[in-house]
């Protein structure tokens, strides 16, 4: 069982040392860098400085000619909308399961729980084959909240999915999380956004390992951990603002988030993506 994560987690000194370290000699310190040490205040900074800049397309079936673009400032006026709403149901600390298909709708989630203080759980809606996998992820992050889209929401009830979560609500007195709908929060919900100071020790998100060898096991990842791994990761690709990033891997995989995602981000370029099925239907789209 994942422990409690309203409490602040005790971390050997030495390795927040080393964090700090890494991030101090970071891309924060050349000119023009955002100053940031946590995610969300870097999606803000960069809304701040390239409000038009595209952040991410999503190549619908894998194909140029369908485009799904979102703008740095789009992106955040959705993360803040979203997080308003989410706290209206789950608290600072709280654990949310992210159920989406590839796509922006995911990536927006993501964020919102960043701003929401909420403890993202990247997964994906299971077949029969994964049922057991979701299952135990569902049963060690406790998640207070399931977000997703509408159009998927509506077939949890007859898929893997919803089974997973009528076991969970029918073991050991445990409550049903609530469902939230991301894709119909408006963004005028955004103005009501109140941020609040990030700690490099938050916790930003669980990352679940396959559970290929066992029970899924869930890698507690804070603000600190992912800044100075983007800094490592700049560092060994000789990634700049120039570089374009394009990827078709798992948004819930740690290398589809980290490399894929969070990576432009950091470094204030952009990403094409697509998703896995698109790739593996036709590899020369990658």
């Amino acid at each position: 069982m994942i422990p409690d994560h309203k409490a602040m987690i005790e971390r050997d000194p030495s390795h927040r040392g080393d964090q700090m370290e890494y991030m101090e000699a970071s891309a924060f310190a050349r000119p023009g860098a955002p100053p940031s040490t946590d995610i969300v205040a870097l999606l803000r900074a960069r809304a701040e400085m390239k409000p038009e800049a595209i952040a991410y397309t999503f190549l619908t079936d894998g194909e140029t000619d369908k485009p799904d673009s979102i703008s740095v400032s789009e992106l955040d006026v959705r993360a803040r909308a979203i997080a308003v709403r989410l706290s209206t149901t789950a608290e600072p600390g709280d654990r949310a399961l992210l159920l989406y298909p590839p796509g922006p709708d995911f990536i927006a989630a993501f964020f919102g729980c960043l701003y929401a203080g909420v403890i993202a759980v990247p997964a994906y809606p299971s077949s029969r084959r994964h049922r057991d996998r979701l299952m135990a992820v569902i049963t060690d992050a406790s998640p207070a909240v399931i977000m997703t889209t509408a159009p998927l929401a509506e077939r949890f009830e007859d898929e893997s999915t919803g089974y997973a979560l009528k076991t969970m609500a029918g073991s050991g007195g445990r409550d049903t999380p609530c469902r939230l709908c991301t894709d119909g929060i408006s963004s005028a919900a955004a103005e009501q956004w109140h941020p609040f100071p990030v700690a490099p020790e938050r916790l930003a998100f669980l990352q679940y390992t396959s559970g290929s060898t066992g029970d899924p096991k869930g890698v507690m990842v804070s603000h600190g951990n992912l800044m100075a791994n983007q800094e490592a990761i700049r560092q060994s690709f000789g990634h700049n603002e120039d570089t374009l990033v394009v990827g078709w891997l798992p948004f819930y995989h740690d290398m589809g988030l980290i490399g894929n995602i969070l990576q432009p981000l950091y470094l204030g370029s952009s990403a094409v993506l697509m998703s896995p099925m698109a790739f593996l239907e036709k590899p020369v789209r990658w």
